[in-house]
């Protein structure tokens, strides 16, 4: 027997082994969250300077990408060694604390890495040893970043949505979710159907409703699911967007007139219509009669 002969008969390992890589990745995640928006940042105030004083621009002595420098306390300056970065493992045994000064370590990246684990395991166990899984995975990690960059900071980086949007395309050229035709059409109405949101809210009103970076997310999820799914995803959207949002000025008081991210919603719906968008299709088809 083959690996992939095992490894297909034996859907409960693989899924288990998706899941400890997806932890691992969700690791990754966590710096990507944190790192790339100070890296947009640094590039626009660096494009800026350059606009201004050009011949006064000093390029950047310290190295900060995704690699460098290394993870390191934000209180004591502690750098983070290699076993206390072991996805969720490390936090339980350090029990939430820097091992240099005892700060508090924000429970937020155990339950990315968490979310991350689950949410692969979901893409292995929906299909498998598969193409479909693989794509999946690279969805799903997408997703999680945008939510919570968006979350963390109102903002969609062109950096992940515009590759993935390609990739999505990619995929469907061999037909791996849809055909090319629903999903060139998929990002081309994605765009559109917020774009035209947009401009109607603000001529209406005079306010900006949303960003550009909600459009491309759109035209992203359309690319990868095609333009039947694009209903689904605003509909769900709106829905998952009502009841947090309300959930949050209860729970929290928030202030209804505080402008909250629509990515994050858009990203969630997408996840779901990605896995049951057809059945919830074809289940509200069923309850209205339609057919």
């Amino acid at each position: 027997m083959t690996i992939l002969e095992y490894l297909d008969a034996s859907p409960a390992f693989v899924i288990t082994a998706v899941a400890l890589f997806g932890a691992t990745v969700g690791s990754f995640l966590n710096v990507v969250i944190y790192r790339l928006p100070i890296m947009m940042q640094r590039q626009w105030q660096q494009q800026c300077a350059e606009l201004s004083q050009p011949e006064a621009t000093n390029p950047p002595t310290e190295t900060f990408n995704l690699a460098k420098p290394d993870s390191r306390c934000p209180h004591c300056g502690h750098k983070i060694r290699a076993w206390e970065n072991i996805p969720i493992i490390s936090y339980l045994f350090l029990r939430g604390c820097c091992s240099g000064c005892g700060a508090n370590i924000s429970i937020r990246y155990p339950v990315i890495e968490a979310v991350t684990a689950a949410l692969s395991a979901l893409a292995a166990w929906q299909f498998g040893l598969s193409w479909e899984t693989a794509g999946a995975l690279l969805l799903t990690w997408s997703l999680v970043s945008l939510t919570m960059i968006d979350a963390d900071h109102q903002l969609l980086p062109d950096s992940i949505t515009l590759p993935f949007l390609w990739i999505g395309l990619g995929l469907n050229l061999f037909g791996v979710y849809t055909d090319l035709g629903s999903a060139v059409i998929g990002a081309m109405a994605g765009y559109l159907a917020l774009w035209l949101v947009y401009w109607g809210f603000k001529l209406l009103t005079g306010k900006e409703g949303m960003g550009y970076g909600d459009f491309k997310l759109l035209a992203m999820l359309g690319a990868w699911m095609g333009w039947q799914a694009l209903p689904v995803i605003i509909l769900l959207s709106s829905l998952v967007g009502a009841v947090i949002g309300i959930t949050m000025i209860v729970l929290r008081g928030r202030d209804h007139n505080t402008p909250i991210p629509f990515g994050p919603y858009l990203a969630i719906a997408g996840l779901i219509a990605f896995y049951w968008g057809s059945d919830i299709s074809n289940a509200y088809m069923r309850i209205s009669g339609l057919s």
